[in-house]
């Protein structure tokens, strides 16, 4: 293996060596990955392509074409725009155009998944040797091609030789009828037949029948001189030649020098350039994560279910008062229902209004500018009929000593380990059972020493212990976390209790804030109904929703008119709980607040717009 490196197909491609080709070399059968070649090109706009320019051998390329497009339908392969196949005389070239934002290295590893484009070629040397099949090696392989060359030269040389013979034995019988030509001449007058003539020459000159029939079939014009040189010339010729074909079948030597010329001359006739790239043996199971890193994005979804995902880095902080900055592009109608912070590498988790759960990795959403609009949920999860997602939730790992807590908007709540939704089909699966006319609007990380506050959009809030809500089953339906007044909903839950977060911030539909210090939220018993946590007038509306801050946080605000506001939390002002607040964003008129969510360890960044 050290010279014959590995297979060389026709369609070009690489194979991966190792051990697996190692094995199909040593016993003869085995299998090893071959894959088509891929490259990238730039497109306009800063867009790019992927091109595939060859593909393993023995795959149809008009095959690997429909399922590439049967990928791209199913919404298995994302980020490709276009696909066609621009392959003529010159070659292979089959090109997807991929989506702005899209990460290549991406789509190439879900096409070798996927498709045919990676596939295995299956080593099976069987041949027939001595009249019966047997499974060769390679090094047998090679015997066998050298005893067979063997043969054939052997054979070839030995009808050589004796046709050089043959025909220096007339040569010989010619050169004696010349050396005496005038007494042949006379002979064959004197003769009255040509069987006379053969019997006397044989007699006087002691040649072979062969000999006399060539003697008696010469044309006259050997008679020449010259043609008398050139029967000469081609004697000596013979004779050389018999010599050095005796000698191939006398001397191994010489066998094994012409063995080496004809295949030098094999070779320099109809050598070309090595097509198939031997390589090493791809690593095994090459994470996706490792081809993103895992930077800090925004997790966007509008009302209507469109989703994106963009850079945090696309939204500088700004001072509180400030008019923001423009953000997700909505339809009219539609606006930005929830958010969050997060980073590439965790599991993005999805909780529908009818209670379930779906998931998938955050670098798996599509990405988007800060003004994108984004695309349809619906091209990502298979909702059913009238279900919408209403809450989300990013984790990087699923820990035993962690719950989630769920939250309707009718008071329910429900704490549920996190393993039981470990594992979650493409399909998702029921995370809450719910009661005829309640929804699911929030859900938690929680820990048993936790606590817990909920807040309605009348204002009104309760503080209880997570430990009181006991931990059930994954579809059980929960116990009441608030009395509700008339025509009150509740709006959010927040955990507290952490040393960093001391403070629950409030923020009313119509842009007024407040931070209120934990502790004026009084104990009470899980069922209560609550105390006044902000008092919302015809100026600041119904409460928005509450989150538990730290001075070191920042928090991201978006408006019904698609501007999106970053502001540090230590300027919003601290105050108690029957207070409206201060005006957090300016807007214009109509315009309400539709969201907001707090950024986890934010860095320094410069004023924006």
């Amino acid at each position: 293996m050290a010279l014959v490196k590995g297979p060389d197909f026709p369609t070009g491609g690489f194979v991966y060596a190792g051990e697996g080709l190692k094995s199909a070399y040593e016993s003869g059968r085995g299998s090893v990955k071959i894959r088509g070649k891929i490259e990238m090109e730039e497109r306009k706009k800063g867009s790019e392509s992927i091109v595939i320019t060859e593909i393993p051998y023995a795959l149809n390329k008009s095959s690997l074409v429909e399922k590439i497009a049967s990928l791209v339908h199913e919404k298995r392969l994302d980020g490709v725009a276009d696909l066609r196949d621009e392959s003529d005389r010159r070659g292979i070239r089959i090109v997807l155009d991929l989506k702005k934002g899209t990460i290549p290295e991406i789509v190439t590893n879900t096409l070798y998944k996927f498709t045919p484009l990676e596939t295995s070629f299956g080593f099976n040397m069987m041949a027939v040797v001595g009249n019966r099949p047997q499974l060769l090696n390679l090094k047998q392989v090679l015997a066998h091609f050298l005893d067979h060359r063997v043969e054939v030269i052997v054979r070839r040389t030995r009808y050589d030789l004796k046709k050089s013979e043959a025909r220096a034995h007339i040569l010989e019988g010619l050169r004696i009828a010349l050396d005496n030509i005038d007494e042949v001449v006379a002979l064959i007058k004197a003769s009255r037949t040509p069987q006379e003539a053969k019997a006397k020459l044989s007699e006087r000159f002691g040649l072979s029948d062969v000999q006399c029939q060539a003697i008696l079939d010469m044309r006259l014009q050997r008679l020449t001189n010259l043609e008398h040189e050139k029967l000469l010339e081609e004697y000596r010729e013979l004779l050389k030649l018999i010599e050095y074909l005796k000698s191939i079948l006398e001397r191994e030597a010489v066998l094994k020098t012409v063995i080496r010329d004809e295949l030098a001359e094999l070779k320099k006739t109809y050598a070309t350039p090595r097509r198939t790239e031997v390589l090493e043996e791809l690593p095994e199971g090459i994470a996706m994560e490792d081809l993103i890193p895992d930077s800090e994005v925004v997790i966007t979804l509008s009302k209507r279910g469109y989703v994106k995902r963009t850079d945090l880095d696309h939204y500088s902080a700004q001072r509180r008062g400030g008019k923001g900055i423009y953000g997700v592009q909505t339809a009219d109608g539609d606006f930005v229902q929830s958010f969050c912070t997060t980073s590439n590498h965790q599991f993005l988790l999805l909780f529908t209004n009818q209670g379930r759960i779906y998931r998938m990795k955050v670098h798996q959403i599509p990405e988007g500018s800060r003004t994108a609009r984004g695309v349809h949920i619906a091209n990502l999860l298979p909702l059913e009929k009238d279900e919408v997602v209403n809450a989300i939730l990013t984790v990087r790992e699923f820990k035993a000593e962690r719950s989630f807590l769920f939250i309707t908007k009718r008071g329910v709540v429900k704490r549920t380990a996190q393993e039981a939704y470990r594992n979650v089909r493409s399909t998702g699966i029921k995370a809450v059972l719910l009661r005829e006319g309640d929804e699911l609007i929030m859900v938690r990380e929680v820990a048993t020493d936790n606590e817990v506050i909920l807040t309605t959009q009348l204002g009104f809030a309760i503080r209880f212990k997570v430990k009181d809500v006991r931990e059930m089953g994954r579809t059980a339906a929960g116990v009441k976390g608030i009395a509700l007044r008339s025509d009150d909903i509740v709006v959010a839950g927040e955990v507290v209790g952490a040393e960093t977060h001391k403070e629950l911030l409030t923020v009313s539909q119509f842009g007024y804030g407040k931070r209120t210090p934990v502790d004026q939220y009084r104990l009470q018993s899980r069922g209560g109904k609550g105390i006044i946590t902000m008092k919302t007038t015809p100026k600041t509306g119904l409460l928005l929703g509450a989150v538990s801050v730290g001075d070191i946080d920042e928090m991201i605000l978006l408006t019904s008119g698609n501007k999106v506001i970053r502001m540090s939390v230590e300027e919003i002002r601290k105050v108690g709980r029957a207070t409206q607040g201060v005006r957090l964003v300016s807007m214009d008129e109509g315009d309400q607040v539709v969201g907001f969510d707090l950024v986890q360890d934010p860095q320094p960044a410069a004023d924006g717009e």
